[in-house]
């Protein structure tokens, strides 16, 4: 089945699930050390201000709503992601949650009473979750968490695309769960493979690579989330691949990568400047 020719034929009952991460190249801030939030579960739920006007590029029966959800990694990265789809024409909204937002697990309770209010107030056509730091389960446990989000976003008349976390450092307090972390994309493409025709699944590692002490993986100080320069490459390769995807075409990166969202309070909250 042709995504791209057949959106809004088939928004029920899909589900697009794409594996991905970024790509480097573009010179922004750099990254410095950060303060890292580990409970909690602060949301952030608008796209960045001062963004540039909406293109009218994409108005060809495409995606025109994506809701993003995740940890606080995807929480740094919704402040360009929300840019760049914004500049693309594409109206984003954001609940990462720093300490929380995944699906998998007792932690996940507050994800799973939230989300439907989500779906149904926003309405979103595409719905992206990247796989937390909190996914924690065993194979069969995570395979159902994310079949069960995929019958969720399914149900509210939208799709499904799960995103694979960047490589970040397992420190102690990640250490118990390490095995869990590392199943979790394993079992997203598990449940890909079940579906070839609708689910769509692309191995990270070519992206962020899997060090997370690499450069490629463009990992603040602390090892685990991404200051404006490594959040801008993933919004430029997420664009790419949703025009991979659907009839959406991405906005050039000199459109929004140096706007308002790089002062954006998360960053100083991470170390960056």
């Amino acid at each position: 089945m042709n995504s791209k020719n057949s959106f809004s034929h088939r928004r029920r009952y899909t589900v697009g699930l794409v594996l991905l991460a970024a790509t480097g190249g573009l010179a922004l801030t750099a990254c410095g050390g950060a303060d890292d939030s580990r409970t909690g579960g602060s949301t952030t739920t608008a796209a960045p201000g001062g963004q540039p006007s909406a293109s009218s590029d994409n108005k060809g029966g495409g995606p025109e709503k994506l809701l993003w959800m995740g940890d606080s990694i995807a929480e740094a990265q919704a402040p360009a992601l929300g840019a760049a789809m914004t500049a693309g024409g594409m109206e984003f909204k954001s609940v990462a949650a720093a300490g929380g937002g995944g699906v998998v697990g007792e932690i996940a309770a507050s994800t799973w009473e939230s989300l439907p209010k989500e779906l149904a107030s926003f309405k979103p056509d595409v719905v992206a979750y990247q796989i937390t730091t909190y996914d924690w389960g065993t194979p069969d446990e995570q395979r159902a968490a994310y079949k069960r989000l995929a019958k969720t976003v399914n149900d509210a008349d939208a799709e499904l695309v799960i995103v694979s976390a960047p490589p970040f450092k397992i420190d102690d307090f990640y250490k118990p769960y390490a095995a869990a972390i590392d199943t979790a994309p394993k079992s997203a493409k598990s449940v890909a493979g079940q579906h070839p025709d609708t689910i769509h699944f692309l191995d990270a590692s070519p992206l962020w690579g899997t060090d997370s002490t690499a450069a490629k993986a463009q990992r603040s100080k602390d090892g685990i989330h991404s200051c404006q320069q490594g959040s801008a490459a993933f919004a430029q390769w997420f664009g790419k691949k949703l025009n991979a995807l659907y009839p959406f075409t991405p906005a050039a990166a000199d459109q929004w990568a140096t706007g308002a969202w790089t002062a954006e309070k998360v960053y100083g909250k991470n170390g960056c400047s």
